[in-house]
């Protein structure tokens, strides 16, 4: 296997195993058979024999255009890439003596945040005395969870931490 590149397929020569089920370039299975055997055929047709199932016993190799291969293998691995959706927290802060009017400008923008596909984390810093308070914080919570509950769902319920409580909100499927 080429070193440089973890990615890459044992090819022609590189591959040093005794016998190797072959694989036709247009996707025939020509059987098990010598190594050596496989590279004639292979250099005959004016192509390489790639290993493409290492683990298999007997290896996998098969009849085709080195450079075509990795090329599909990077196009295959950028598609499933481009497919994948990362999810993305947003953090929106509040405050335990929060004003309703200040709630409502937060939940507006939670409810834009959870539409458009990304978590919501809900956070209040509890400040001196407040941390004696912290059912006024839960209820906060409360009001903002009640608030949101048709585009998100409570991923995660209000927990304390330090000075701090929060909880995550996701977005309803649809």
């Amino acid at each position: 296997m080429n070193i440089n590149n973890k990615n890459a397929f044992s090819i022609n020569k590189e591959i040093s195993d005794k016998e190797v089920r072959v694989i036709d370039a247009d996707g025939t299975m020509l059987g098990v058979m010598p190594t050596s055997e496989a590279l004639e055929l292979a250099y005959k047709k004016d192509l390489d024999l790639v290993k493409i199932s290492p683990n298999a016993v007997p290896p996998v190799c098969r009849k085709a255009d080195y450079n075509k291969t990795m090329y599909e293998k990077t196009k295959k691995e950028k598609e499933v890439k481009k497919n994948q959706k990362v999810a993305v927290i947003k953090e929106i802060r509040l405050s335990a003596k929060i004003d309703e009017h200040d709630l409502n400008v937060k939940i507006k923008n939670a409810c834009k945040f959870l539409s458009e596909g990304n978590k919501v984390k809900a956070s209040i810093r509890f400040k001196g005395r407040q941390q004696k308070y912290k059912s006024d914080g839960t209820d906060v919570f409360a009001r903002f969870a009640d608030a949101i509950n048709e585009v998100g769902t409570v991923e995660r319920a209000p927990t304390q931490e330090g000075r701090s409580m929060f909880m995550v909100i996701a977005p309803k499927k649809t």
